[in-house]
């Protein structure tokens, strides 16, 4: 692994906060170890670092893969930070490295993260909603259900309502929080740009009390 990978992987180290280690941990229901560093933190620390890792528009997938595979949860924020900065460069071949990423060492931090720039990717290669998305949609792995529901959220007034109505559909008699949870986010952002159609989506489908409840916040 390059110098300055070791260097800020020593850096973020170095600064273990282990009040905040305990504190971070618990409200992930202790999932995951912390160095207890806030983002405030973590942006100061790795400012120079994330300039100098993007500055040649490349996606190095072996040091997110490296960062991904760190104990420490704040080492998977960095491989986020990096990707978010890096997300223009991502290519098709790449879905299959973020469903990678998604699956492993999933919760809803990472996941949510991982999610808009799934989204990046359906917008630049459309035929992936086909491809992959729609696997996704009845995958047994909940994360990946997740992301199918999610994805689209900063599509503003541009979301391919089918898909998003197909997902949720065959998604409605579970009892898993988070997708029940992301059914009413995505329809809770839809809903400032076409809040008829959520209305009667709603309406027209049994949805859980959690889904509609946040579905609805906006109407």
């Amino acid at each position: 692994m390059k110098t300055k990978t070791i260097k800020i992987v020593e850096q973020f180290r170095k600064n273990f906060d282990e009040e905040n280690a305990i504190k971070m941990s618990a409200y992930m229901k202790c999932r995951f170890p912390f160095l207890g560093l806030p983002k405030p933190k973590r942006d100061e620390l790795s400012k120079g670092f994330l300039r100098k890792v993007t500055k040649d528009k490349m996606i190095d997938w072996n040091l997110v893969n490296y960062l991904w595979e760190l104990p420490e949860r704040e080492f998977q924020y960095l491989a986020l930070d990096y990707l978010g900065k890096l997300k223009k460069e991502l290519e098709k071949k790449d879905i299959s490295k973020l469903e990678q990423l998604i699956i492993t060492k999933s919760w809803w931090d990472s996941v949510d993260s991982l999610a808009p720039l799934v989204g990046v990717l359906c917008k630049k290669y459309p035929e992936l909603k086909t491809e992959v998305i729609s696997n996704w949609i009845i995958s047994s792995n909940i994360w990946l259900k997740r992301v199918s529901i999610i994805f689209q959220l900063k599509f503003k007034d541009d979301v391919d309502t089918e898909l998003l109505s197909k997902a949720i559909i065959a998604n409605t008699l579970t009892k898993e929080f988070f997708v029940n949870k992301a059914i009413g986010w995505a329809l809770r952002q839809y809903s400032k740009f076409n809040p008829n159609w959520v209305k009667e989506f709603i309406s027209k489908y049994p949805l859980s009390p959690l889904s509609v409840r946040e579905g609805s916040k906006y109407l």
